[in-house]
């Protein structure tokens, strides 16, 4: 237990309640001040999110999210200190959307396993969307596909419409935020980031998921993401020049999210509407 940053003991006697003494930790991301851990031992696997610094102010968010959202049976227990803050949650079992499309971009099998993970994806989104909320920061791995549906995680900066956002500094993936949020900076999520904003990424989220490759086109563009600050970039990405890519490994559902990439946020469908067009996009000879 080492590895444990000291400090913590609050946490570590939920996760020795909850694992039993035998627990063992293993260090799954760390990024934005957060560090998390998979907990596992004879009775479980359990989340441990820690954040110190600018990551406390997200991990307490992400508790009072999760808490007025009453998803209480993710959310185990969770602290607060003078500079840190920390939850204990549910580990979910089941692959990420990222992982359901691995055969299919690695030989082009697994169409069903991926179309379905697709559009059970866009179904919970909406469902969230029907509460109200929105997640702000889709990506590939922040759905859980388990056997009792699918659970998104990381939900620090979740918001309900008609609430003012966060504040919050570079929300979201780069690649995949929408030109009307982009236009606003890294260090500002806008008012009118809502759900259209939301579906624009989980295309872009899913286009991600088919091809292995973000969806705009920097190459094409001249723009060097490497060589640029997030602001930078997101600046580029404002301007709505760059094109997507060509590449189309899987056309019948690629053309459907194309759509919802190149729309004005006013004319994207809902995720609702978007699942449907995914599932009949494939329901084709050449999507089987």
């Amino acid at each position: 237990m080492d590895q444990f940053p000291s400090g913590y003991d609050e946490a570590l006697a939920v996760v020795e309640a909850r694992c039993g003494s035998a627990f063992r930790l293993r260090e799954v991301t760390s990024r934005r001040g957060a560090v998390v851990w998979e907990a596992a031992g004879a009775d479980g696997r359990f989340a441990v999110k820690i954040g110190t610094g600018d990551g406390a102010g997200a991990v307490s968010r992400e508790t009072e999210v999760l808490r007025a959202l009453g998803w209480t049976g993710h959310l185990l227990a969770a602290g607060r200190g003078p500079d840190s803050a920390w939850l204990v949650a549910r580990w979910f079992e089941g692959p990420s959307t990222w992982d359901a499309f691995a055969s299919f971009r690695e030989n082009s099998s697994g169409r069903r396993a991926g179309l379905d993970a697709a559009v059970q994806l866009c179904r919970t989104v909406d469902g969230l969307h029907g509460l109200g909320w929105v997640h702000a920061d889709l990506q590939p791995d922040h759905g859980i596909h388990t056997g009792g549906g699918v659970r998104l995680i990381d939900l620090a900066w979740s918001w309900r419409e008609g609430m003012r956002p966060p504040p919050v500094t570079g929300v979201g993936i780069d690649h995949l935020v929408p030109p009307e949020v982009a236009l606003r900076g890294a260090g500002d999520l806008p008012l009118d980031a809502g759900r259209a904003a939301d579906v624009y990424t989980l295309a872009a989220t899913l286009w991600t998921c088919v091809t292995g490759t973000w969806p705009l086109d920097y190459p094409a563009a001249g723009v060097s993401p490497e060589h640029l600050t997030s602001d930078q970039l997101r600046a580029q990405i404002a301007t709505g020049r760059i094109p997507l890519r060509a590449a189309a490994p899987w056309p019948e559902v690629q053309g459907v999210l194309r759509e919802v990439l190149l729309s004005a946020p006013g004319d994207r469908p809902s995720a609702r509407e978007l699942a449907t067009n995914v599932e009949r996009s494939a329901s084709g000879p050449a999507g089987r």
